[in-house]
């Protein structure tokens, strides 16, 4: 079993973290268990769980799949749902999803009755390495991404990667854009092993996933309120955000997942890296090479780019109506607090638009 013990939480990965829960439950009074599931984790996900737990009582709480219902109103449907079911403050919530149940779930728990117990258990590999990780719990304000939240801990993170084999690939390769950032804020040697990620080889699957996590356990536990080096998580998503959203809220443009469109702003923020802080252009041209191979380029018109642009006001990172970015000086090197003008924006999506992958 590997284990991250931090003050109030664990992580628990593979082997052995099953009967981590089950002892974690059995050693605790609560008074009601729940777990909330979207529709495709209830039908592929929960009969794992139940097999997997030695939980007998439980409600269990059921909302729609995708990024359009993390919101406000679903949060009025999952609060009202618990208040009906007689969940109190000894009460336990177990989010069984990917990111939108962990995300919503976990700000349902700390939101119900000034804040109840809630366990992560994330099904997709964006979870697994990235949201259910760090305790950012929230929900999207209309089509921007995460405005409304806290952050609070879990009483623990479950990790099985037997759940990856109920995903399609475009969710992996979705979970994979998060891992390459990490090797890129944080390792050249791990950011080279992810390239060749796959489910195909559990054991080294589980190992590149337990790095991931570690890499962003260890920037979350030296600045958990993002005072200063977890700014460096963001890389990739001010822009990928900007252009999540939307993509989102427009209808002639494709649905992006989360993971596709942070490849998006990676490629970009590692251009205005290079343009900006010397950033090699060698390393620039490679790592392009090798996301354009996983993740389809799309296409952005002068009109879509400037809208983007627009929505950047409302990054999470932004103080005084400053918009600021990470950057990087090479690999595992970064800046924050960065501002970027708008001639260097727009020069990053000609090069992303203009770029030949090899």
């Amino acid at each position: 079993m590997k284990k991250i013990k931090r003050e109030n939480s664990s992580v628990v990965c593979h082997d052995g973290c099953w009967e981590y829960l089950n002892n974690s439950i059995s050693s605790s009074n609560y008074s009601k268990i729940f777990v909330l599931v979207d529709t495709e984790t209830k039908k592929h996900c929960l009969p794992i769980f139940l097999e997997k737990t030695s939980l007998y009582e439980i409600e269990i709480i059921t909302i729609p799949v995708g990024e359009i219902y993390k919101t406000i109103e679903t949060s009025l449907f999952v609060w009202n749902a618990l208040s009906k079911k007689g969940a109190d403050r000894q009460s336990l919530i177990i989010n069984l999803g990917g990111g939108v149940v962990t995300d919503l779930g976990g700000f349902v728990a700390s939101t119900y009755q000034r804040g109840i117990s809630f366990v992560n258990i994330p099904t997709s590999l964006l979870a697994m390495v990235d949201a259910s990780v760090g305790g950012k719990n929230g929900v999207d304000l209309g089509s921007l991404k995460n405005q409304i939240g806290v952050i609070k801990d879990p009483k623990a993170v479950i990790v099985d990667s037997q759940f990856l084999k109920t995903l399609p690939k475009e969710h992996i390769t979705s979970g994979m854009a998060e891992m390459i950032k990490h090797g890129l804020i944080s390792s050249e040697k791990y950011l080279n092993k992810t390239w060749g990620f796959t489910i195909d080889n559990i054991p080294e699957a589980e190992d590149l996933i337990w790095r991931s996590v570690r890499i962003k356990n260890d920037i979350v536990t030296q600045d958990p309120t993002e005072k200063g080096l977890r700014k460096t998580l963001n890389y990739g998503h001010t822009l990928g955000h900007a252009i999540e959203s939307y993509c989102l809220e427009h209808p002639k443009k494709p649905t992006l997942l989360h993971g596709e469109a942070i490849a998006i702003g990676l490629i970009l923020e590692t251009y205005i890296s290079s343009e900006m802080f010397g950033f090699s252009n060698e390393k620039l041209n490679e790592i392009t090479n090798k996301l354009l191979a996983i993740f389809p380029k799309v296409s952005f018109n002068d009109y879509d780019i400037d809208e983007i642009i627009k929505l950047l006001i409302f990054d999470k990172k932004n103080t005084h109506g400053t918009i600021q970015f990470v950057l990087l000086t090479d690999i595992g090197k970064s800046k924050t607090n960065c501002v970027v003008s708008n001639d260097i924006l727009k020069k990053a999506f000609k090069f992303y638009k203009n770029f030949i992958a090899k």
